[in-house]
């Protein structure tokens, strides 16, 4: 067992709220530390995707595969999913949440509505939350030959890209989604998407447990009134985009849903992906619901 519960905060604002309030010494986690995960929101020199050379293959799955350096850490429930199928942790069975995100393209951009985003490159992370999501949320209105995605890196890459005129159209969510929409850049497409946690090995369940008691203390507060905390997206922002935008002016951003991951739901993510071939056959993994999902009884839960 860890001997500190190492946190991944996600681009959210639950555990910095937890932190202030002191919700995770209060739910029993006193031992813990938060650490920002620079794969989602901070540029990393290996991810710089320079002109021309936009195929960037390192994504949320490919950090779970290197293994994180987290007690308990986010991705798209997708990437999730796969991941712990493959047995490079479990995902967390007893919450989700649910992140804002959306298609976006310059203010002068000829492109109007989701069909005139056909054949034209829109920026992804590589089997990461905007990868899948903005194939789920196009399916509806494009052929699956219109739908042209480029491994841009990072949201935060994606930013960089679609601010310097590299990119005609990018999928962003959280506070870069509020940044881009602050500076004008115009939403075609809606592409909310779900989101899980992922537990390795060595990882109570009454650790996570706790953990997840904080977050839902936190998570009515921020449902009262976020304004008190939006500060804390400049704790999750690199500098300089903080320094093009009012963070008083964002949204409450992804929102946690105290529901189970059922194995329904399990199984037919599971499905979804293989039948887009996101994954090659030998990186689909083969785990089943009880072995890949952590569930917790009732009687186990911290009072």
């Amino acid at each position: 067992m860890m001997d500190q519960f190492v946190i991944n905060p996600h681009g959210r604002l639950q555990e910095w709220v937890a932190h202030e309030k002191g919700y995770f010494a209060t739910a029993g986690l006193e031992n813990y530390e938060l650490r920002a995960h620079n794969l989602l929101t901070r540029q990393a020199p290996e991810f710089v995707a320079e002109a021309g050379q936009l195929s960037n293959k390192q994504g949320a799955y490919q950090t779970y595969e290197a293994g994180r350096d987290a007690s308990i850490s986010c991705a798209c429930h997708w990437t999730v999913n796969m991941a712990a199928s493959a047995s490079h942790g479990k995902l967390w069975g007893e919450c989700y949440s649910v992140s804002p995100s959306a298609i976006l393209v310059p203010a002068d951009s000829k492109v109007t509505k989701p069909e005139e985003l056909a054949d034209t490159e829109i920026h992804v992370g590589y089997q990461s939350g905007s990868h899948y999501t903005t194939i789920q949320a196009l399916e509806p209105f494009l052929d699956e030959s219109q739908i042209k995605l480029v491994f841009g890196g990072t949201p935060a890459d994606r930013v960089d890209q679609i601010l310097s005129g590299q990119a005609s159209a990018v999928t962003v969510f959280g506070p870069q989604l509020y940044m881009l929409e602050q500076l004008g850049y115009r939403k075609i497409l809606d592409c909310t998407f779900m989101i899980a946690a992922m537990v390795p090995e060595g990882v109570t369940e009454d650790q996570v447990s706790r953990y997840y008691e904080a977050l839902r203390l936190a998570q009515t507060d921020i449902d009262t009134m976020h304004q008190n905390y939006v500060h804390y997206y400049l704790e999750e922002l690199p500098e300089r985009h903080a320094a093009l935008v009012d963070v008083r002016r964002f949204g409450p951003g992804e929102r946690l849903v105290f529901e189970p991951y059922s194995e329904s739901l399990y199984e037919a993510t599971q499905q979804w992906v293989r039948e887009r071939g996101i994954f090659s056959k030998k990186d689909e993994g083969s785990g089943n619901y009880q072995d890949a999902v952590l569930r917790v009884a009732a009687s186990a839960r911290p009072e």
